[in-house]
């Protein structure tokens, strides 16, 4: 049995960051990092597109908003002292027409309220910035970036196992239990004694706390997001960062061309829910996963009120042309010829039992485990400075 002050339950980009910001605040205190996979942010940061979010979008005063900005400054300055690559390009959120104006404005003022470097511009200017962008209006970011969040995990997990802690792969929690003092936790690769536990497992999330004898607020409902990728010959249609005027009811963002740091433009996604919660392919088939899909309340809830929407997202995914028709909105000259197959995602969406989907980070705490029961979107941006609140809050459950 390995015994260990804290252990963190998912090796993704948040667990690692919570890991890391341990070691930091407390150095002395002993740290374990358990990921099911072989490997360190394989799922949700392996399958993320890499943008450095600024916090335009997030109400003010929300975990959201609070944890992007901060998290934000955090990573760049990571990314600085470790040498890891990447840049701050900008990005324009565009209004097609006039019905976007009403929101471009609220996003605006969100900008404004959250601190973030911001301005309305009218189209020359936005020809300038991205001359291939339709739009009557937009908002320049200057200040949102692009990075390589599978790198920034590595990297993360090499100065965990430098600070004295470690990260056990192929470890994935089967059994959690209290015994005394301490939580015992159950695993692929045997048995780990600890103190404290958080758990960051990402898509299993609601599973997990489940699994620590905690009832979670929300499932967690599997939405499949798929990409495509220009051709090198149509990467002159997108210079940065191209996003549309989110629908306000609806917490995804839209399809949009994101340029990645590695090279590339990637457009999408598209939201439809996926069959399994590791359901990356359009033929992948969990019938456990789906039976606890189609078996809960919430997602019933969802679905009747969003069953249009649904409905769309769902003829994007079977028709490249529906897609094509969707991207050319932002970018009229893109044709389906632009286009090649890039890798899916899946996004951990938590949904309460009355099917409100949760917008905002959860975190649930009980005796002697944390739960993160949703960390979507911008939790890459945001997971240093999401450590680092994790840490403040189990500094005085462990001096």
């Amino acid at each position: 049995m390995i015994s260990t002050d804290v252990a963190i339950i998912g090796g993704g980009i948040v667990g690692l960051a919570t890991a890391y910001q341990l070691n930091k605040s407390l150095p002395q205190r002993r740290v374990v990092v358990l990921e099911k996979e072989a490997e360190v942010g394989l799922h949700q940061t392996g399958h993320n597109s890499g943008v450095l979010h600024s916090g335009i979008y997030y109400k003010p005063g929300s975990l959201k908003s609070t944890n992007c900005r901060e998290g934000k400054k955090l990573m760049e300055a990571f990314c600085e002292a470790e040498g890891i690559a990447y840049e701050i390009c900008g990005k324009v959120i565009v209004a097609i027409d006039e019905a976007d104006l009403p929101a471009l404005d609220r996003i605006y003022e969100r900008g404004q309220a959250n601190g973030v470097v911001c301005e309305v511009i009218g189209r020359e200017r936005l020809a300038e910035l991205e001359p291939h962008a339709a739009g009557i209006k937009a908002i320049h970011v200057p200040e949102a970036g692009i990075v390589d969040y599978k790198q920034v995990c590595r990297r993360l997990a090499e100065r965990i196992r430098e600070a004295g802690g470690q990260v056990l792969t192929s470890a994935r929690a089967t059994k959690i239990e209290r015994k005394g003092d301490k939580v015992v936790i159950t695993t692929a690769a045997g048995e780990v004694e600890a103190s404290q536990v958080v758990n960051c497992a990402g898509l299993y999330s609601d599973r997990v706390t489940a699994l620590g004898g905690q009832k979670p607020d929300a499932k967690i409902i599997p939405f499949r997001g798929e990409y495509f990728e220009l051709k090198p010959e149509a990467e002159h249609l997108c210079k940065n960062l191209i996003y549309p005027v989110p629908d306000p009811a609806f917490p995804f963002l839209g399809v949009h061309f994101t340029r990645m740091i590695e090279g590339g433009v990637e457009c999408g996604p598209n939201a439809v829910l996926a069959f399994g919660r590791e359901g990356y392919r359009k033929t992948d088939f969990n019938l456990a996963d789906m039976a606890d899909t189609l078996s809960y309340a919430g997602f019933l809830k969802l679905a009747a009120k969003y069953w249009k929407t649904g409905l769309g997202e769902m003829w994007r995914s079977a028709s490249k042309k529906a897609f094509v028709r969707a991207l050319s909105r932002l970018v009229p000259e893109i044709r389906a010829e632009h286009l090649k197959p890039a890798p899916a995602g899946i996004r951990a969406q938590a949904v309460t039992p009355d099917g409100a989907m949760v917008d905002d980070f959860l975190i649930q705490e009980a005796d002697r485990i944390v739960n993160v029961n949703n960390a979507p979107s911008p939790a890459a941006t945001a997971s240093l400075n999401i450590g680092k609140t994790i840490a403040e809050r189990l500094v005085p459950r462990l001096t």
